[in-house]
């Protein structure tokens, strides 16, 4: 199953977008689950009355989501909040916390790839492109954090627990705490795969102009950054250039020159304005929205060896729209972290660098090269 991540800029009309992309890919014969990601029902003003075989649609309920596992997780910790005397919470009683919708729409995400339903392809209608990119990375994030918090070779010594907490002086986490840790990490892992796989790619959507530019740049950034691949730009309500007179003149000629700018550097889609809101299946299939892109390969981050001509290993990333000031790492251990501009990411070192200090770094034509230089102690050394 190919998946299609669809986000960007407030007000870009991403949902319009979303849901015409899965209506053209229905009306192809391509078996089509459309996935709303958002608070509200957006998706069904735009679908209206738009029935196509071959096309489901979705919508994730951080409610329901939230009221299960706090009936699941005070079930599983029944026999502690019992020996405190704590007064179990009715789900009804209770909204969703901070955070419930992110991990509801991770949840969705890893049961439409695990669904037993066949579907060819996956649209996902997500948040404006800020919360977007920050939902997209908990999964890794969430996952680091726990191994670092509950280490898995911590599990081992269980046996060992209750004389290691006699001689710590301290109680030792219960066991339900690490098998909870085990299968969160097992659920964040599966979605963690698919945001890697080769069929996963992210479609940005921007209104051509001075504003939808500049967003459409940080955005492009973030991707690049979180390591997903950017199939497409979709250049939304563009005007048609027949138009292009009296006052409407100006805009043409701003929208042009920002698709032209766009076209250097990305694949871009034109979707023309209609002149209102698209609502329903003929509009939708007017707007006629690209259709889902080839499966390729996965974005890679190569290390280039240059030990024979300069003495060192570079790790090239790709990070389009990278500004020199705004670009910062730090290492520590095993791990680099990498700030661009609004976003950060912590990344495990290939192997071969983590035997390397790091020796300088350069930002060239939109990609960040990192020299790293072996170190005497750690490197292998050849007779």
């Amino acid at each position: 199953m190919r998946t299609l991540l669809i986000t960007g800029p407030g007000g870009s009309g991403r949902t319009t977008v979303a849901a015409a992309t899965a209506f053209a890919a229905a009306r192809e014969g391509t078996r089509t689950l459309l996935l709303g990601a958002g608070p509200e029902d957006a998706l069904g003003p735009v679908l209206g009355d738009a029935d196509l075989p071959g096309l489901t649609v979705r919508r994730v309920d951080a409610d329901a989501g939230f009221r299960a596992d706090l009936t699941a997780l005070q079930e599983r910790a029944g026999g502690a909040l019992d020996l405190l005397g704590a007064s179990r919470l009715v789900p009804e009683e209770t909204g969703p916390l901070p955070g419930a919708e992110e991990l509801a729409v991770l949840r969705a995400l890893r049961d439409a790839a695990a669904s037993e339903d066949a579907y060819d392809l996956l649209v996902v209608d997500l948040p404006a492109a800020p919360r977007a990119l920050a939902l997209l990375a908990l999964p890794e994030e969430l996952r680091r954090v726990l191994r670092r918090l509950l280490p898995p070779e911590r599990q081992a010594a269980r046996a060992l627990r209750p004389v290691l907490g006699r001689l710590a002086g301290v109680p030792m986490p219960a066991e339900w705490i690490y098998e909870t840790a085990a299968r969160l990490d097992l659920q964040l892992a599966a979605v963690q795969a698919l945001l890697a796989d080769r069929g996963t790619a992210v479609r940005l959507v921007a209104e051509p102009g001075p504003a939808g530019a500049d967003a459409l740049r940080t955005a492009a950034l973030g991707v690049a950054l979180r390591g997903l691949r950017l199939d497409a730009v979709v250049a939304n309500r563009v005007l048609p250039e027949s138009e292009a007179a009296g006052w409407l003149a100006g805009p043409v000629a701003q929208q042009r020159k920002t698709l032209d700018e766009w076209r250097e550097e990305h694949t871009v889609h034109p979707v023309a304005h209609l002149g209102r809101d698209p609502r329903g299946a003929d509009d939708l299939a007017a707007l006629a929205a690209p259709v889902a892109p080839a499966v390729t390969g996965p974005v890679r981050w190569p290390v280039t060896d240059r030990i024979a001509e300069d003495g060192v290993l570079v790790w090239h990333l790709p990070l389009p729209g990278a500004c020199r000031d705004s670009l910062d790492l730090v290492r520590r251990g095993d791990e680099l972290t990498v700030t661009a501009g609004p976003f950060r990411r912590v990344v495990p070192l290939p192997s071969a660098l983590r035997r390397c200090t790091v020796d300088g770094a350069a930002l060239r034509e939109g990609e960040l090269r990192i020299r790293f230089r072996p170190d005497p102690e750690l490197w292998p050394r050849t007779r």
